[in-house]
């Protein structure tokens, strides 16, 4: 186990921004950056023992700077959408940036993802990184702590560990944003990978991917193309007629979880690498989404790979997005004084 820090460049305000990579006795490796807490690379075996890279990103922090698809990062002070940018806590009625059509998305234009954080070693095999969200951020209410704990354990298991802490009753939804592809971050497609989803529910979106508050059984006609109970291509259904998928332009849909003890969400696999990863979550959302919307990212890729559409998928971890419209949706109040603590785990194997 070894922890590495070395410089990744500078932002366009001159700040420094440093590249951590853990490395495991298995001599798998997770590369992470200060800019917006996030994953740049995770170096894992295939069933032939060469390396590949399954998370997409960029080589430098100018790069991550640049482009706006949240690439690995750790979206908030709340992730995914809420309707009209505004909620209302303890009779107060608070206003949030406009950033996603009429709605606001990922704690707004200059959310968690696209600020720079304090990163620190905290181990032979993990990095954490924090900071202080001001009270009025992004029309936030209270001073917000945040910290994000990565460590990678010997048995090739990326967790990833959530804690934040106001001093005001104020909202919160925290995931990682980061974008598989099994095969290799610059392998094309990843439709042609198989996904399973622990999953019997989903919530419904409107036009904009902002949900309604229905809950839509996977057993139902309309919801049998949203369906992965078991294990199937993530390609396979996704071009089918169904409002769902029009509304998503693609999978961009909240899974509602049945997990077991383990917490285990959702499985990957491709059969080209042999690769299989596996989710377990304490949170109770999942956040399908298969990258429809990469071209017009501005991503300058790692190695010099361009990225097109639907050539990664995200599995993002959290509490139902446009919670604070919908009551009967896990709340994402979290109270003054009060720790917010959930917790994300990716296992890789071969097959």
């Amino acid at each position: 186990m070894s922890v590495e820090k070395k410089d990744f460049g500078k932002l366009s305000d001159g700040r420094q921004v440093h590249l951590y990579t853990i490395v495991n006795a298995n001599g798998m490796s997770v590369s992470l950056t200060e800019f917006g807490a996030s994953i740049v690379s995770i170096m894992v075996q295939d069933r032939q023992g060469n390396w590949r890279d399954v998370v997409l990103g960029c080589d430098n922090a100018a790069a991550y700077e640049k482009q706006t698809a949240s690439l690995g990062s750790v979206p908030g002070r709340h992730a995914n959408r809420i309707e009209k940018g505004c909620f209302t806590l303890n009779g107060q009625q608070y206003q949030l940036a406009i950033n996603d059509g009429p709605n606001h998305l990922h704690g707004g234009p200059t959310g968690f993802q696209r600020r720079l954080w304090n990163g620190e070693i905290a181990g032979k095999n993990s990095v954490v990184f924090t900071r202080l969200s001001p009270d009025g951020e992004e029309g936030y209410p209270g001073n917000l702590v945040a910290a994000v704990h990565y460590i990678l354990e010997d048995n090739n298991q990326l967790r990833i560990c959530y804690h934040a802490i106001s001093d005001k009753d104020t909202v919160i939804n925290l995931t990682n944003h980061a974008y598989f592809n099994l095969n290799g971050h610059q392998s094309g497609s990843a439709l042609g990978q198989y996904l399973q989803i622990f999953a019997d529910q989903f919530t419904e979106n409107d036009a904009g991917c902002l949900p309604t508050g229905r809950k839509v059984s996977l057993d139902s006609d309309e919801g049998k193309p949203m369906d992965f109970r078991q294990m199937h291509m993530i390609g396979e259904f996704i071009n089918e007629e169904n409002q769902h998928l029009k509304n998503g332009s693609g999978y961009d849909h909240n899974y509602v979880l049945r997990k077991d003890a383990e917490g285990l969400c959702a499985r990957a696999y491709s059969e080209q690498s042999g690769i299989l990863m596996e989710c377990h979550t304490t949170q109770p959302g999942l956040q399908l989404y298969t990258a429809n919307f990469l071209e017009g990212s501005h991503i300058d890729g790692k190695e010099g790979a361009i990225y097109h559409n639907r050539d990664g998928f995200c599995l993002e971890t959290q509490h139902f997005p446009n919670a604070m419209e919908h009551p009967d949706f896990p709340g994402v109040v979290l109270k003054a004084g009060q720790v917010y603590q959930e917790e994300t785990g990716y296992i890789f194997k071969t097959i």
